[in-house]
């Protein structure tokens, strides 16, 4: 097997886990810690151990994940042959005075168009959930 046979297949599986990641950012982080803490709850009085636990390990696994994608996005750019020529400058940083320079727009990286994927995937399925499964919690008359 050739190297850019190689490459394809590690490109492959470099955007499969970017995307499983993604989505495990949004779905399986948060219910995984709510889940947690909801087994370490004893009675019924609510107390704030759970819930630092829920923040805390929130922050930290999206922490993580996040670093270990934007690894991935690095590792397929050197895969791709798309060079990382030193710190890429994103357009929020950049000033919003006339001195634009439509020649040096970078394109969007292959993280950050699974990540626009998957957040929107994420608010549909949401409302989806919202709009015809959730029910009504609102008061009754």
């Amino acid at each position: 097997m050739g190297t850019r046979s190689a490459n394809r297949v590690l490109q492959f599986f470099l955007v499969v886990f970017m995307g499983l990641g993604s989505i495990a950012l949004w779905l399986a982080v948060p219910v995984f810690w709510v889940w947690l803490a909801s087994q370490l709850q004893t009675s019924s009085q609510p107390s704030l151990g759970p819930y630092l636990l829920v923040l805390v390990g929130i922050g930290v696994s999206v922490f993580v994940l996040a670093k270990l994608l934007a690894a991935a996005d690095r590792a397929y750019g050197r895969a791709s042959g798309i060079g990382m020529e030193g710190r890429r400058r994103m357009p929020w940083h950049k000033s919003m005075r006339g001195e634009r320079d439509e020649d040096t727009h970078t394109p969007p990286t292959v993280l950050t168009r699974t990540m626009v994927i998957s957040v929107g995937l994420a608010l549909a399925c949401f409302g989806v959930w919202f709009f015809f499964f959730a029910g009504n919690s609102g008061p009754t008359t």
